[in-house]
């Protein structure tokens, strides 16, 4: 009795102790913003800076810009994302293990490392655009501002539309579709009426997550945007602003992004609980194989959406092997952009992405395993609070999490500001909530039996967990590290407001060589940034054995 009691009051410190943890680098941090939102430089209280924001239409344009271009992506993800999905799922396509790889690592890199390759195509100087003017006497429309930022998204989202939706359309049974086409429904009318209505929630979840990305990312629409300005961007230039930023005015601007994506996030699981259903395929979808015209039409889908999606990145290994002076590219081939981004903390890029990364990647992990162990198996008050507290940053923009971690640790009786536990503490903020959610659908499918088995011969509940339901859990545990290694080592828009020269890794590399024109060093630093996260998502491959992926 006496040890049952010690083991329990164990797992209640562990409880207080990772609330404590989220009161101070999520609660507290989100708080020191939202008071500094609401006072001006004299510390006294005023609604000034949201007045200035939607009274003043440069600002209030940013906000609709930005909605206006999420939109749209989102729409045009799902466009390309879902068809992909089906004819990869339900038909037979030569070469579809290569076609699923390509096409995640084309949704695995950095985001405006996408808009600085497609600038280097379909730029004033591209070479797609130079080509076709010079061979054809055409010139292309631009690829700045709202078309440009919906291109490069778009393709860089669509591939988490096509990972949720295959899996997705995997689980439907195959004889509700044989039961449809016998009542008369099939072909295209039965995929809207039948295939995409059973799939209807996972689509609201892709869509969501499509929408957060897009909405909170400001490296694309901060190099090729140009004169269409976003909300983001507004929201990093009126916080580290070229003439002095307005920190009250950013924080407020920050407040008003979570309203929003809170709002959206809501809207999302209203609608989702009307199709309050789950599937499972007790008769698996078995791929056909494509016939004529209609195979050469579905693998020309196929492989061009692929190829179009990640021949930025081929363009831009291609361009880190070309030969430069001073800025511009030369004819012929070496490896002097390589040189140069030694000279530019490559290998000190290289150390701080592995450590910072690697060092936030296990606190994930551990922190998320004792969290689902928390929320599954010990549900009280605490751990609810927990549950719900650990989802926030699902809500809230990179730029947002780095802003207030600024504001609440820059001073007082805790600075961190400049440091490497401030780049960790951001980093395991913004991806916790995604290997939390995995770890607790690993635990749930796990029975209780198993750990009260143990128990029963005489182990503590604590070593029943630890000793048998983690090994248990380790597949998915793994092959979840490993997602959120590539996702945390791609992070820019957290990291661009916390990094200092000592802290600095190869995407905040990437960018700052973009921004100071040395394309040449920048695709370096990309090429080395891509074979990484390739060699990540290989590992994945190799360990999980499977094509079900959860991001």
């Amino acid at each position: 009795m006496t040890k049952g009691k010690k083991r329990a009051g164990i797992w209640t410190v562990y409880s207080v102790m990772i609330l404590g943890l989220l009161i101070l680098f999520l609660i507290y941090p989100m708080g020191s913003m939202f008071k500094q939102a609401f006072i001006d430089a004299d510390g006294q209280l005023t609604m000034a800076h949201f007045q200035k924001f939607f009274s003043e239409k440069y600002y209030f344009s940013t906000l609709l810009n930005s909605l206006k271009s999420t939109v749209a992506v989102t729409a045009v993800a799902l466009a390309l994302g879902i068809p992909f999905a089906y004819v990869y799922t339900f038909y037979r396509l030569k070469g579809s293990r290569l076609l699923y790889i390509v096409s995640i690592l084309c949704c695995m890199s950095a985001p405006f490392i996408g808009a600085y390759s497609w600038i280097l195509l379909l730029g004033r100087s591209g070479i797609i655009t130079t080509f076709i003017k010079a061979v054809f006497g055409i010139r292309l429309g631009s690829i700045y501002g709202f078309q440009g930022i919906v291109l490069v998204q778009s393709l860089k989202l669509f591939p988490l539309v096509f990972i949720y939706m295959t899996g997705a359309f995997r689980n439907i049974d195959n004889s509700l579709l044989e039961a449809s086409e016998n009542l008369g429904c099939s072909g295209v009318k039965r995929f809207f009426k039948v295939t995409l209505m059973l799939t209807m929630p996972t689509v609201l979840a892709a869509a969501l997550l499509v929408f957060m990305r897009a909405f909170a990312d400001f490296g694309s629409p901060l190099l090729i945007g140009e004169g269409y300005r976003t909300f983001p961007v507004e929201i990093y230039n009126q916080y580290l602003g070229e003439e002095g930023g307005n920190h009250n005015f950013a924080a407020a601007i920050s407040v008003i992004a979570i309203l929003i994506t809170a709002a959206v996030f809501l809207i999302q699981k209203y609608t989702a609980s009307k199709f309050n259903f789950s599937l499972n395929a007790l008769h698996p979808i078995e791929r056909k194989k494509p016939r004529g015209f209609f195979a050469v039409l579905i693998h020309l889908f196929a492989y061009c959406l692929v190829f179009i999606a990640f021949m930025p990145q081929i363009y831009l290994i291609y361009t880190s092997f070309k030969n430069v002076n001073k800025k511009l590219f030369a004819p012929g081939y070496s490896l002097v952009s390589y040189k140069a981004a030694l000279n530019k903390d490559l290998l000190l890029s290289i150390k701080n992405t592995i450590v910072i990364g690697g060092t936030s990647l296990i606190l994930i992990v551990l922190i998320a395993i004792i969290i689902s162990y928390l929320v599954v198996r010990r549900k009280n008050a605490i751990n609810s609070a927990i549950d719900v507290i650990s989802m926030l940053p699902y809500i809230i923009p990179g730029s947002v999490v780095g802003i207030a971690l600024v504001v609440a640790f820059n001073s007082g009786p805790i600075v961190l500001t400049g440091s490497m536990v401030i780049m960790v503490v951001a980093l395991c903020i913004r991806r916790m909530p995604y290997t939390i959610r995995s770890s607790v659908a690993s635990l749930q499918q796990i029975p209780m039996t198993i750990e009260e088995a143990a128990i029963s011969l005489g182990t503590s509940k604590m070593g029943a967990f630890f000793k048998i339901t983690v090994p248990m859990m380790a597949n998915g545990i793994v092959a979840g590290a490993i997602l959120s290694w590539v996702s945390i080592i791609t992070e820019l828009s957290t990291a661009i407001i916390l990094y200092n020269s000592k802290t600095i890794t190869l995407t905040l590399s990437t960018y700052i060589a973009v921004n100071r024109g040395t394309y040449g060093t920048a695709a370096a630093f990309a090429t080395v940034l891509t074979i990484l996260t390739t060699l990540s998502l290989l590992i994945y491959m190799k360990i999980s054995k499977s094509e079900d992926i959860k991001l």
